[in-house]
């Protein structure tokens, strides 16, 4: 179960998203920079209780209209061998020390539970409460028996969103770019499971939408 401290982090994470979120190619925003607001999210539990898990939705209002980005981050108290390219950055947490922060779309961790997380073995967990299960965050799962367990942390970045591959063209695809649908909107065709979520707007409205699709089989 992860703990959440009340404490200081030095750059905050939000300030640490600033410089790191306009370098992808998904970010919507123009030359300036973002001006960001946390605006949801959720964690899950690193079964070892080494790595913290966090998925983040920020706002980010700098543009003609405002964009939601989906932000999954791991933090870790050493360095995550082979995954330099994937530092968004180094924080200082008052009572852990050091930590470096990772996209978490490159980390093996934070990929295995989201995994469980579809596959119903584990319950999303409130951003800002310990030890309490998050009620807003919905899943499913279609397939018969656990997920295919040769997913990579070879991350794919698109305009929209990451997508992870595996074998006989599976894939777990996150949403990036939030984008508000109803609960009983159709998934693609060829998924076998999601996760959705809701999130802040800076107008006070409050959308649903899609954070990650699973396909266990090549697109139809």
């Amino acid at each position: 179960m992860a703990v959440i401290h009340r404490t200081t982090l030095t750059p905050t994470k939000l300030e640490l998203l600033t410089s790191w979120l306009p370098s992808r190619p998904w970010y919507l925003g123009g030359a300036g920079e973002p001006a960001l607001a946390k605006a949801g999210g959720f964690r899950l539990d690193d079964p070892e209780g080494e790595v913290g898990i966090e998925f983040m939705v920020v706002t980010d209002t700098s543009g003609a209209h405002p964009a939601a980005y989906l932000v999954p981050l791991t933090y870790r108290g050493a360095p995550l061998d082979g995954a330099e390219h994937a530092l968004v950055g180094t924080m200082e947490h008052g009572v852990l020390g050091r930590r470096w922060a990772y996209d978490g779309c490159h980390d093996p961790v934070l990929v295995a539970q989201l995994l469980a997380l579809i596959e119903g073995r584990v319950q999303a967990q409130d951003q800002n409460v310990s030890d309490a299960p998050d009620r807003e965050v919905t899943r499913s799962y279609l397939g018969d028996g656990l997920t295919p367990a040769d997913f990579t942390v070879t991350a794919v970045d698109d305009r929209e969103g990451t997508e992870l591959p595996a074998s006989q063209g599976a894939a777990l695809r996150l949403h990036r770019v939030l984008r508000p649908a109803p609960d009983d909107a159709p998934l693609p065709p060829e998924a076998t499971g999601h996760v959705a979520g809701s999130w802040s707007l800076p107008d006070g409205t409050r959308p649903r939408g899609l954070f990650a699709v699973l396909r266990t089989g090549p697109r139809t």
